[in-house]
């Protein structure tokens, strides 16, 4: 937004929101693997620091007279210091879970935390968005970036400075060496970052090719608004997996909710009337939030030792890197072909979720052949 107003440029803008997706895909990780080695309150305390005076640099570089070279640049470093508060914060509740509650009761309360977990996002990726606009329309376009420099200072130091950071650290001083970073490559692993690859391609897809939707209808500017139905819906049944039996395995209810996703997905490519698309837009919800819950539920199960922060970095970078892939991909779909071929794009995507959830489903038997012998 800011770009587009400063500079008068769609193209830049895209290209602008692509190198912060570039930024975080690079970097994303290497900040996991700092904190896992360093502690993540002075990981977090440098971030904070620097990725406000990223943000500042942006506002400021916007309406410069520097060449749209300088608006990138400072874009990939707002994507490559983002602090990471959300794997930070599943390593962090990781760790209380398996430090203070009894056996018993950890996988019964990491169901519950990651449910939370997902839940926070959705509401991230529905109403940021909303917020920007407001704020953009009602305070400037560079009100949302100053706005975001003030609140990751603030809050990311007090994230940074909570004594929850302790529990990570005695999780891993618990353990004699971290295991190498060549597990981070396990298959076990690798299975579940397609899977989130495949939900970050799904959402940034399905928004591409709704606003193309909208756009046909001559109602582009709505198109946020309808996706709220998708976020919404991902939302409630995220925290609703509390509720799941144990009986209903992990790797079922992914095999099972991605089914839904790839049915809703169908269903988007085929369907005509506004109606019909929100109710869609809706049942794919339903299948998106117990799925995400599902997979950073599995990657905290068997995130390597002394490697939790890198591996729930990863998985959350595999989501922005999806989305910022989709977004472009899709668009030029919808711009060169039109938005019947553009919904093809999260079909796409959700048959790379079920793929991978049939590959979990695969490897998960293995393991627990393996571990019966």
């Amino acid at each position: 937004t800011l770009v587009v107003s400063a500079r008068g440029s769609l193209s830049l803008g895209g290209l602008t929101s692509a190198m912060v997706g570039l930024g975080t895909a690079l970097c994303g990780p290497l900040i996991g693997a700092a904190a896992d080695r360093f502690g993540q309150r002075t990981v977090l305390l440098a971030a904070a620091s620097v990725s406000s005076l990223a943000l500042l640099a942006m506002a400021w570089i916007a309406y410069s007279p520097l060449p749209p070279a300088a608006v990138l640049i400072s874009a990939f470093f707002i994507g490559a210091t983002g602090p990471q508060v959300p794997p930070m914060s599943r390593s962090r509740l990781v760790g209380v879970i398996m430090n203070r509650l009894p056996v018993a009761r950890q996988q019964k309360s990491l169901n519950s935390t990651m449910a939370y977990e997902s839940a926070a996002d959705e509401v991230t990726f529905v109403f940021g968005p909303l917020i920007v606009g407001i704020l953009a329309a009602t305070m400037g376009p560079a009100a949302p970036i100053l706005g975001a420099a003030v609140l990751t200072l603030i809050f990311v130091t007090s994230f940074a400075l909570h004594r929850s950071a302790h529990d990570v650290r005695l999780a891993a001083g618990t353990q004699e060496t971290p295991d190498p970073v060549s597990s981070l490559f396990d298959r076990s692993l690798l299975v579940l970052v397609l899977g989130v690859l495949g939900v970050g391609f799904l959402f940034g897809s399905t928004l591409t090719s709704l606003t193309s939707f909208m756009d046909d209808m001559g109602q582009p500017e709505r198109a946020g608004l309808v996706y709220g139905a998708m976020g919404v819906g991902s939302a409630i049944f995220a925290l609703g997996v509390v509720l799941f039996p144990e009986r209903f395995s992990l790797r079922a209810r992914w095999a099972t909710f991605a089914a839904l996703i790839l049915a809703g997905a169908i269903a988007l490519h085929l369907v005509e009337g506004m109606t019909g698309v929100v109710v869609v837009l809706l049942i794919m919800g339903v299948g998106i939030g117990p799925t995400l819950v599902t997979l950073f539920s599995l990657m905290a199960q068997r995130s390597p030792r002394g490697r939790s922060a890198t591996a729930m970095s990863i998985a959350s970078t595999s989501v922005v890197v999806g989305q910022s892939a989709a977004s472009a991909v899709t668009g030029s779909l919808a711009e060169n072909y039109g938005t019947t071929t553009a919904t093809l794009a999260p079909l796409v995507a959700a048959v790379t979720i079920v793929l991978a959830a049939l590959g979990n489903w695969a490897i998960a038997g293995t393991r627990r052949a393996a571990q019966e012998r």
